[in-house]
């Protein structure tokens, strides 16, 4: 895997419950990291969505919108 390297602090207990962990899933601590790395911008990808659904949601002000899309679409029809 192509990549930066970097280096990281971690208290003595995470580095032990981080040391356990790897033994049990058989992993390295570098994929360990990664892993929780991809959890955290899942999770921050997936706040940001709820963050933008959030913020608009209620804007729409022309009624009901299923009636609104079939309206527009038999406009379209001969």
């Amino acid at each position: 895997m192509a990549g930066k390297r970097t280096i990281i602090t971690v208290s003595d207990q995470e580095k032990e419950w981080l040391g356990i962990y790897t033994r049990t899933q058989g992993i390295s601590m570098a994929e360990a990291i990664r892993r929780g790395i991809a959890c955290l911008k899942a999770s921050q990808s997936l706040a940001l969505y709820q963050k933008i659904v959030n913020d608009t949601r209620g804007i729409w002000s022309k009624g009901e919108g299923l009636s609104y899309q079939e309206r527009l679409r038999a406009e379209w029809e001969p």
